[in-house]
């Protein structure tokens, strides 16, 4: 059974996630959508897009950074397997 989450749950969850991963390492957006829908397919599946949509607005913040074989992408125009990131901290 599927679920839909608020885009406010999927910012905190994302959020949430990449602070337990910690500074320099990444999470998949998979990873997002099954801390929300769970293990099954049909659980996660469909808050897939969502996820996508919860990322590009929190990089065009600042709050994450959008990844693609290591490098940061433009929210706006991105393709394929992606990763997401805690923005490098400033020094």
């Amino acid at each position: 059974m599927s679920r839909t989450a608020t885009p406010e749950e999927l910012e905190v969850t994302m959020l949430a996630l990449l602070e337990e991963r910690g500074p320099g390492k990444t999470i998949g957006p998979a990873d997002v959508a099954q801390a929300l829908g769970g293990n099954q397919p049909d659980g996660w599946g469909p808050l897939m897009q969502p996820v996508r949509k919860a990322a590009v607005r929190l990089m065009k913040e600042g709050r994450i950074v959008i990844l693609r074989k290591g490098r940061p992408v433009d929210p706006e125009d991105f393709r394929g397997t992606y990763r997401l990131a805690l923005p490098p901290a400033e020094s």
